[in-house]
């Protein structure tokens, strides 16, 4: 929407001078009849055309990954810490950044800054890029005059957060290779191997063991109905991902999650260390427990967990402490609640839910670091059952019939 410069006079008659943003000039007038200053003179303020201002993007590009947001939060942080003003720094960023869609909005700050507009109101245009947390933690940076610390505070934040996802892809890495190499495994038994065995089986002229009539069976209803199973397989995987991206289904997903065998535990503490951290920066940057909760919901990136955050936040508003919210939500054990009690008691709840945060974080470590001995047991006794069943289904019916050889 375009920016308008406006004077006037407020209720008192001194005469005030300042920036506003509106689909039109009537809609500005509006705004400042509103706020009791009488317009003396409104007229919009045109875009500069400074640097990087013809950004043009295509279709395929695409939105900054969270390396991108954490390098910009990083260089954020150093150029604040150093005095540069934030145009400044937005017009170098624009020169070194190789994303063009922040490039885009790196552009479309520095024209908003320009003409006036703060920098929280200029990065809340951009909200695939920059989430709720982070603006809310800009604007207080705003207001207390400390915006290299706010930076600061969410490069650490982001770093770590990026640090668990990485622990948590990398301990469901090997066990998901395995699986997927025994499915393709199963494929190739059963469209290739089974069938060059059939024709030998078939001169047999006995009755087959119980194993290889399995395999046979399983093999003949694979190549019956090969383009049937992949069709069915590609719409349950349509079918699923459409549930889980509905409401009702990422709730359930979500809630799920947390309660999965192996990873289900390890998910919940990385869920609950995000929470807890995001938590403590936003204590430490001042902003009301009310706020803070609002927007730690949206920071956990999980709908189930973002409810019962809503739920602690409805109870403080009805009077209840921050211990007794977090008990009626369920989520924490007893050692992280008497901490939060601590916190609570002494007026540091913003280093006792940087404590909490820190123990979740060495439980998931804990956890991702043993996640692969716990699978390998299981994967061992897959692959082994298969393995068994393949060899007995396979070699019974030449070892019955050697012996009957022998026999003869």
């Amino acid at each position: 929407m375009p920016n308008y410069r406006y004077t006037g006079r407020n209720a008192s008659g001194a005469l005030e001078k300042g920036n506003l943003v509106g689909p039109n000039e009537e809609a500005v007038v509006e705004q400042l009849l509103g706020r009791n200053i009488q317009p003396l003179q409104v007229e919009e303020v045109k875009a500069p055309g400074g640097l990087g201002a013809e950004v043009k993007l295509g279709f395929g590009d695409p939105w900054p990954n969270d390396d991108d947001v954490i390098l910009f939060t990083r260089q954020m942080y150093a150029l604040s810490k150093s005095g540069v003003s934030l145009v400044r720094s937005f017009q170098g960023l624009v020169e070194s950044t190789h994303n063009k869609r922040l490039t885009a909005a790196m552009t479309q700050m520095i024209e908003d800054l320009q003409a006036g507009r703060d920098l929280s109101a200029a990065m809340a245009e951009h909200p695939k890029i920059f989430g709720q947390l982070y603006l809310r933690i800009v604007r207080m940076g705003e207001e207390t005059g400390r915006m290299d610390e706010s930076f600061q505070q969410m490069f650490k934040y982001m770093e770590i957060e990026k640090e668990t996802r990485k622990q948590i892809k990398s301990a469901l890495r090997y066990p998901s290779f395995v699986i997927m190499a025994i499915i393709g495994a199963m494929l190739v038994v059963n469209l290739k191997v089974i069938p060059a065995f059939e024709k030998v089986f078939d001169q047999f002229k006995s009755d087959l063991p119980i194993f290889t009539k399995i395999l046979l069976g399983t093999s003949k209803f694979t190549q019956d109905y090969a383009i049937y199973i992949f069709v069915g397989l590609a719409l349950t995987g349509f079918g699923i991902v459409k549930f889980i991206n509905s409401k009702n289904g990422r709730m359930w997903f979500d809630r799920y999650k947390l309660t999965m065998p192996l990873v289900g535990t390890i998910i919940n503490r990385a869920t609950l260390s995000r929470y807890s951290r995001a938590f403590a920066m936003g204590s430490r940057s001042g902003l009301p427990v009310l706020q803070i909760l609002q927007a730690v919901s949206e920071a956990v990136d999980n709908v189930y967990v973002a409810g019962k955050i809503m739920e602690m936040r409805d109870g403080i508003e009805r009077g209840e402490g921050m211990t007794q919210a977090a008990f009626a939500s369920g989520m924490f054990t007893p050692l992280v609640l008497q901490m939060m009690s601590v916190g609570e008691e002494t007026g540091q709840m913003d280093e006792m839910m940087q404590e909490v945060a820190e123990f979740y974080e060495r439980e998931v470590e804990y956890d991702v670091k043993n996640l692969t001995q716990a699978i390998e047991p299981i994967l061992l006794l897959v692959v082994g059952a298969m393995v068994l069943v393949l060899a007995l289904g396979i070699f019974m019916p030449m070892w019955n019939l050697g012996s009957a050889a022998m026999h003869k």
